[in-house]
């Protein structure tokens, strides 16, 4: 008997989020990829402008081409968009209206206030009746969501290297959520594939620094979803640094323990400890290495995992708790193509390497 197969489409194939998409679902038993699209290679093969998937079937028969919303929704069963913020929406409520599942991997759905969506990234949305009709495609957290779910909102990179470690403990009233504070470490690729001054080589070699302090615009995500879990508006401390490698972020969290624990350290841990082994006990992308090994970038390159460690201060009365991603896999592509198992039936852990 023949294997499902679902047409699929990727909207921006040419982006690093996009090139990455095309290289997990080009090995997806279950997905057809039947369009391409990217302005700028429109009418070239995708072999000649990625000569590294001239290995792979079927990539010498696809070609690049001009997005067009009457040709995706004929062609595919669902469209991941890759597209800068302010231009997926442009192609993701005409998709859905015609019946097509979207999977955006842009900040367009991600929040359910169209006041905030403006306050971080600085324009009215054009979609504002969308927002709250997205689901925010967190696995871990929203699986049933995204199960039923039309449009689909993935995550940012950093997010989910911060929401994960900290919401099933924000659900369980285990921190204090008036303290929390967040420094994340990213690769240049995170910038995207545009050339852009500050994101050179010659700039970003042998330079480590902070930028998009002090509101970053992952922020409004990162406090949306803490708010929900907490049933109340939640303020971090958020600094991300560029740092000369190519993928992966490291996050660190400093956390107090909220007032009905803060008598007995040692059993606040071990609260700690044990709400976190328990939520993630059985899920395929999350690694806990807790007190025994912290993450490590290297550990999780090129798959969809995140591994989360911790280590506690007796001395401070503070927790760090420590994540590790590829931010273009579980912090982009691989984490949406999570989100198209859960939808459409199939096994989670399908073509995305643990």
């Amino acid at each position: 008997m023949a294997e499902k197969k679902v047409n699929v489409a990727i909207v921006g194939a040419s982006g690093y989020s996009g090139e990455e998409l095309v290289r997990l679902l080009l090995e997806h038993p279950h997905v057809n990829l039947s369009v391409l699209t990217s302005r700028q290679y429109a009418g070239q093969t995708m072999t000649s402008v990625f000569p590294r998937f001239a290995g792979y079937n079927h990539a010498a028969d696809l070609k690049f081409s001009s997005p067009s919303i009457d040709v995706l929704s004929e062609k595919a069963d669902v469209v991941f968009l890759a597209l800068p913020h302010g231009i997926a929406a442009e192609f993701a409520v005409p998709l859905a209206n015609k019946g097509v599942t979207v999977i955006d991997l842009s900040a367009d759905f991600r929040i359910n206030d169209a006041a905030i969506y403006k306050e971080f990234y600085g324009n009215e949305h054009p979609e504002p009746q969308w927002l709250t009709k997205a689901v925010y495609g967190l696995p871990e957290i929203h699986r049933a969501a995204i199960a039923n779910a039309t449009l689909i909102a993935s995550p940012g990179c950093y997010p989910t290297s911060i929401l994960l470690p900290t919401i099933p403990l924000i659900k369980k009233g285990l921190i204090d959520t008036n303290q929390i504070i967040a420094n994340s470490m990213s690769g240049v690729s995170g910038a995207g594939r545009n050339a852009s001054v500050p994101f050179l080589y010659v700039e970003c070699n042998e330079s480590l620094r902070p930028y998009g302090v002090p509101k970053h615009r992952h922020l409004s995500e990162i406090e949306q979803e803490m708010g929900i879990a907490n049933g109340a508006p939640v303020t971090i401390e958020f600094t991300p640094h560029l740092v000369p490698v190519s993928r992966g972020i490291l996050t660190t969290l400093y956390l107090k323990p909220p007032v009905d624990h803060s008598n007995d350290f040692t059993h606040w841990i071990k609260s700690v400890t044990e709400c976190l082994e328990g939520f993630y006990n059985d899920e395929p992308f999350v690694r806990i290495t807790g007190n025994k090994r912290l993450p490590d970038t290297k550990n999780v390159t090129n798959t969809n995992t995140i591994e989360i460690g911790w280590a506690s201060d007796a001395r401070t009365q503070r927790l760090r708790i420590f994540s590790a991603e590829d931010n273009l896999v579980k912090g982009a592509s691989g984490q949406a193509i999570q989100s198209f198992n859960i939808k459409f039936g199939f096994e989670e852990s399908i073509g995305l390497k643990i």
